[in-house]
Order: C-alpha cells, then structure tokens, then sequence
C-alpha cells in the first residue's frame, strides 16, 4: 500500500502507517506504534484537511494513556475535537468522544462520561459508564447485544472486544466462573494475531480474571505474557505517581480546573464550548479565564497560550 502511494503521498498512505500504528500498539510494541504514528502524521500535515489526522490523535491518546499519561491524552483530545470541529469532520468526532470517555472515566468525571457516550451513541462507552457507576446488570444487557449483532454480521474484531469486556462485566457482577470461561474463549480468539493491549488496557479487573485462568492452567504462557505485561504496566504507574509535580513557576500555581480550562483554551474552544464541555455556567468559565489572565499575568488568550507553552504548562 505504502509504495502505490505515491510521491506526492496519497491519504491512503496516512491511513495505511496508521494502520501499521494500531498492529504495533496491540503487540505493545509502544515505541515502534509511536514511530509509524509519527510517519502518519508527517504525511497527513503534507496534505491540508486530511481527516486522518484526528484519528491519529486519537490513536496518540490511547499511547499516552497506555503509558500513564492521563493529562496529555486529555489534551490531544481537545485538539482532535478542535480540529474536527474546524474542519467539519463530523464523521469523525464518534471515535474522539469514545476516547474522551475513557479519559473522563480515569478522572472520575462520571456525569460528564456517561453524557458524551449518550449524546454520540456509543454502546461500548455507555457500557463502561454503566461499569463505572456499578449498574452491571445494564452494562451485561448492552453487551449481550452487542455480542449477537456482531456474530450475526461476522465482525470478528468487535466481537473479540465485547467479549474482553463481556468477562470484566461478568466479574463484576458476582459471576466469576463465567466470566472465567468468556475471558478465556476471547484468548482463544485473540492468540493467533498476538493481541495484548486489548486485554491489558482493562487493568487491575483483568489481571484479577488472568490470575484465575492461569490458577485453572488455561493458556498459560498466553496469560503468563499478558499478567507480565500489566505488573510492568503497574509498576511503571507507581513510579510515575511517586514523582512529585513539576512545580509551576508562578507566583500563585492555577489549580487543576484552571489547567484544563487553560488546555481547552490552547485547542481553540470558545468559551460557550467550554461551558458545554465541563458542565459550568458560562460565567463561571469567564471568571476562570479572568483568573487565568491574572496569574500568567497577560491581557487576552493568545497571549495566555504563548505564556502557558513557554511554561511548559501546556
């Protein structure tokens, strides 16, 4: 595909390394996913308007949030938002809210998650809110849906995914045979292509299910290679959360919902945009970027961007 692109490159070329990306990310071969990526982007910035840009951006926040980094995904999202907004990619914007809920989710933003996965339709969003919230009973019913609509149509792929989190749901619901005996059909399912970030990227609920499948001699080096993955995972996270913060150099530091009004504002969102995404009155962001201008120390928001980047604060 990649020598049929031609010089100059064809979108199909951006697709094709962001393929490559999403192979090399399920093998959990980060850095080399992060190099294909990288190619990706290089072509798409070669060609203006391409709309696999914000799939990319995508894709990098799945990375950063693999790698722990939950801040930085949370602002290439804004970005991706701003662009597909900008650019009128509706089309696009179902696969950056489904990744955006995952962020909101890491952050404990429930109400915010469960409104983005309803406004866009997203049933494996919905499911995991439903998680989220400790409603396993609706979380299964969605699934068992899902389950039937992607074996009625043959998609293997989406299939293997709700199974992954068909087991979690099982687990959490009390059923923990069951969900012992999904888990280890989707392994059958998944061996052949070498998936491994499908299953760790669940975290702590799945290394609970591997533990109990490896204990019942299931697949071992399948699950011994998956269990050794996410203590990495989990170590790597503690390491990173012992770190003390990167002090600000202010005068008076902003609080954390100063930072994210401040990343929204440098992905371009207006102030109503703002509103609507974190849930707050129109005057209450107003008064924040007042806060904000008064801390950086500057007059307008171009100026409060330049500022927060030569900080390092964005």
């Amino acid at each position: 595909v990649l020598q049929l692109a031609g010089d100059p490159p064809q979108p199909i070329a951006c697709e094709a390394y962001l393929g490559l990306a999403h192979i090399y990310y399920q093998w959990n071969d980060l850095d080399t996913a992060q190099q294909h990526g990288q190619q990706c982007l290089q072509l798409t910035r070669q060609m203006e308007s391409v709309d696999t840009f914000a799939s990319y951006e995508v894709f990098l926040a799945r990375l950063k949030l693999a790698q722990g980094d939950v801040s930085g995904a949370a602002a290439v999202l804004d970005e991706a938002e701003a662009f597909v907004r900008r650019h009128s990619f509706v089309f696009r914007m179902p696969e950056v809210a489904a990744a955006q809920v995952l962020i909101l989710l890491h952050q404990g933003n429930l109400a915010a998650a469960a409104h983005l996965a309803q406004t866009h339709d997203l049933p494996i969003s919905q499911v995991r809110v439903h998680l989220a919230q400790g409603d396993t009973s609706a979380a299964l019913a969605v699934l068992e849906q899902l389950l039937q609509q992607a074996e009625a149509k043959g998609w293997a792929d989406e299939r293997l995914k709700v199974m992954v989190l068909q087991a979690v749901a099982l687990q959490a619901h009390g059923e923990k045979d069951k969900a012992v005996q999904v888990l280890c059909d989707a392994l059958a399912l998944a061996a052949p292509g070498g998936f491994i970030r499908l299953f760790v990227d669940e975290g702590p609920p799945m290394a609970h299910l591997l533990s109990a499948a490896a204990a019942q001699g299931m697949m071992p080096d399948y699950t011994g290679k998956l269990l050794a993955v996410l203590e990495a995972d989990a170590q790597k996270l503690e390491n990173t959360s012992s770190l003390p913060p990167p002090a600000q150099p202010l005068i008076e530091p902003l609080s954390p919902r100063e930072l994210e009004v401040l990343h929204l504002m440098a992905a371009g969102l207006s102030n109503q945009e703002m509103s609507e995404r974190l849930f707050l009155a129109l005057s209450t962001v107003k008064g924040h970027n007042r806060t904000i201008f008064g801390k950086l120390g500057v007059q307008r928001r171009t100026e409060a961007v330049a500022r927060a980047r030569a900080l390092g604060l964005v």
